[in-house]
């Protein structure tokens, strides 16, 4: 029996309309074998627990532009919480001051990925961290 392929959401929250590095991310998880959902961009905290509840995502990646992941990576990790998802690998990444990596983790985040990074450490990063319960 084969093992069920990790599924992915990638998520921009928020008014941010810029997804250039979310795709490129999305396409090399996708290209390492990963089932990816996008979800798009300008999506609500909602929005993107309902799809990662619909779609029964191991990680959710949120990517960020605009400076307001402060705001939406505690709604987003409570709503899924809430929501009974809470074994859920959630990363974040994109336009990210370095002094805010610490509070993200803080909240609940398992990596943050600044900008520079190679999609290839990502990879690399969800394969040896997901732990599926």
């Amino acid at each position: 029996m084969q093992a069920r392929r990790i599924r992915v959401l990638i998520a921009k929250v928020g008014l941010d309309g810029h997804d250039r590095g979310a795709k490129i991310v999305a396409r090399s998880l996708r290209d390492s074998g990963m089932e990816v959902i996008y979800t798009g961009i300008r999506q609500t905290v909602e929005q993107v627990v309902n799809a990662a509840l619909q779609e029964d995502v191991d990680v959710v990646g949120l990517s960020f532009l605009s400076g307001d992941h402060l705001v939406f990576v505690p709604k987003v990790i409570q709503g899924l919480r809430k929501k009974g998802k809470k074994d859920v690998m959630v990363l974040a990444g994109g336009v990210i001051l370095k002094r805010h990596v610490s509070d993200l983790l803080k909240m609940g985040v398992h990596k943050v990925f600044l900008p520079g990074t190679p999609p290839a450490e990502i990879v690399q990063y969800i394969k040896e961290h997901l732990t599926r319960l």
